[in-house]
């Protein structure tokens, strides 16, 4: 295999450590009482580990779907963090897809099938929008899933010129033992993406990403 090809498969253990996470959660947030907030007004400090969002935050059943569905969707955000190594917890799953319109309705298919119901979207201003391929074509879709909430984003959106499409293309393949396939970003390219969002939450854990690099090396 060519060392481009080892680096595509990505971390064997990266699948494990989002499972555990899963669980870490899962403890941390047993009898937490909601408080209507969700992951679009988490705090910018804290991370979406503070919202209503982690109650009960579970990605996998949207990550199934999506595996299904055939659709390279790259996990991004802190949940690529995790599956780098990060040990900050978080309650939302971004994702970023190509955007492309041959694709969109079997994107749409896998958020309309996902365990526990189909997944509730809306636009990027917050108005409900159906679950189907027309609402998968703007630059980002909010999603909730009886498990997991967050945003769906194509290179469309603003990203501060930093080249996202790219971080897509190269974005690494991890398989589960039951062989579920999570694709995920490169650390680098989300040390990167993270810089450019620019808020407390994304320096600090862009800082931690640094220093799991130099301590891989």
């Amino acid at each position: 295999m060519t060392e481009r090809g080892r680096a595509a498969q990505g971390d064997p253990a990266a699948v494990a450590r989002l499972e555990a996470a899963v669980g870490r959660i899962a403890e941390l947030t047993r009898g937490r009482t909601a408080t209507g907030v969700s992951h679009v007004d988490a705090d910018d400090t804290v991370g979406t580990i503070g919202t209503d969002d982690a109650i009960g935050f579970d990605p996998f059943p949207l990550l199934r779907a999506l595996h299904r569905s055939g659709v390279r969707v790259a996990v991004i955000g802190q949940v690529a963090g995790i599956m780098h190594g990060s040990v900050e917890l978080t309650g939302d799953l971004d994702l970023l897809w190509d955007g492309d319109p041959a694709h969109a309705a079997a994107l749409a298919s896998a958020f309309a099938q996902v365990e526990g119901g189909p997944a509730v979207l809306q636009d990027k201003d917050g108005l409900p929008v159906a679950c189907e391929a027309a609402s998968f074509l703007g630059p980002k879709v909010l999603f909730s899933t009886a498990t997991a909430g967050g945003d769906c984003c194509t290179p469309a959106l603003p990203w501060g010129g930093i080249p996202v499409a790219d971080y897509l293309a190269r974005s690494l393949r991890a398989v589960a033992d039951d062989g579920l396939e999570v694709h995920y970003l490169r650390l680098d390219d989300l040390v990167s993406m993270r810089r450019a969002v620019g808020r407390p939450k994304d320096h600090r854990r862009a800082d931690e990403l640094d220093r799991l690099a130099v301590a891989a090396r």
